[in-house]
């Protein structure tokens, strides 16, 4: 076998880089939770004034610092020994409700579940999302939140025919696969005449975003209840809506039959999945490269967990979503908004 050692060399480099970056994950995880990334953004510290500041060893903290400088994550000045963020480095590294700390942390829980994903990659057996590590939890809410509040409000819910004119007014609400909740909790605040029910299978979820809501005074008109997006009820709705959740179902066909069975005559469902092509070609970019490795871990295991035969995986694209809502009896499907993690549909009877 002739090896070109060209090519060996930047898959070797390749190989280093992306080692540091998973051994990074736990770094990031740290620096969060310690709150070494919030108390360095104010002014460049050397180890030990961030390490008397966060009541942590400096010795711990000079090689973290080492590391956040050499992954690009911090900045080091050689001449006074000092290390700091950029202003753009301590935006994303100090937002507890950004995608990066999230993103880091889903990646670092998912990961807990090494041994399991490794014994389902031999059975072909599923692993519910309901026995990830609550990492896997938070970090999804985190990782997804920063854009639906960016996007949901003002971008995806005027995309769609009719609805935002309905919440106004007062629509019945009910957001599938809520997870804690953030989704749902978006809405109500934006839309105070409307009336919200977050469904999620997963007990905790539900515990969590109602606790989450009740903080925000939103209980009156927000309730989490408990039921999976095949037997979720309380209809007929103006709007049901599934925010990165159709995908993981082991039985999407039978949830878009639900949620049909839910609406209104003139309702509509509102889709938010990955974002993705239509081929794995297209998909071959970094954003398709987290949301496979993501999918390998949750998305496809969750789904061969549950009844159906279904594993659309976290890239499935927009002509499977579309095929099982057209089977679901949907008559009319578009896309209708589009940003670089996430594609929304729009689905009515």
């Amino acid at each position: 076998m002739a090896i070109n050692e060209e090519r060996l060399m930047q898959f070797l480099f390749k190989f280093v880089t992306d080692v540091g970056a998973t051994m990074g994950a736990g770094g990031v995880v740290v620096g969060d939770r310690l709150g070494l990334y919030r108390a360095l953004a104010d002014r460049p510290q050397s180890p030990e004034e961030l390490a008397e500041r966060t009541g942590t060893a400096p010795r711990y903290v000079e090689e973290w610092l080492r590391g956040q400088a050499a992954g690009g994550y911090a900045e080091y000045d050689a001449a006074t020994g000092q290390y700091y963020l950029t202003e753009e480095q301590a935006y994303a590294l100090t937002d507890p409700n950004g995608p990066v700390l999230g993103g880091f942390q889903l990646a670092v829980g998912s990961l807990k579940a090494l041994p399991e994903i490794t014994k389902a990659f031999r059975t072909g057996e599923g692993v519910g999302w309901h026995e990830h590590d609550e990492d896997v939890f938070d970090g999804c809410e985190r990782f997804f939140r920063f854009g639906y509040s960016a996007h949901l409000v003002n971008d995806w819910l005027p995309a769609l025919e009719g609805v935002e004119s309905g919440l106004r007014a007062g629509m019945r609400v009910a957001d599938v696969g809520c997870g804690h909740g953030a989704s749902t909790r978006l809405m109500a605040q934006a839309f105070p005449e409307s009336t919200f029910t977050g469904w999620d299978y997963h007990e905790d979820s539900v515990k969590e975003a109602a606790k989450q809501a009740d903080g925000l005074g939103l209980g009156e008109r927000v309730e989490f209840r408990v039921a999976s997006a095949q037997t979720f009820g309380g209809g007929p709705y103006g709007l049901v809506t599934t925010f990165d959740a159709l995908h993981d179902m082991g039985d999407p066909m039978g949830a878009a039959r639900r949620v049909r069975e839910q609406l209104t005559d003139d309702g509509t469902w509102m889709i938010v999945e990955p974002a993705a092509g239509a081929s794995v070609s297209e998909n071959l970019n970094p954003v398709g490269r987290a949301y496979y490795a993501f999918s390998a871990f949750l998305c496809v295991p969750n789904a061969l967990s549950q009844e159906g035969g279904y594993a659309l995986g976290a890239q499935a694209g927009e002509e499977p979503i579309r095929q099982v809502a057209t089977d679901a009896g949907f008559s009319r499907f578009r896309r209708v908004a589009q940003t670089p993690f996430n594609i929304v549909y729009e689905a009515r009877p």
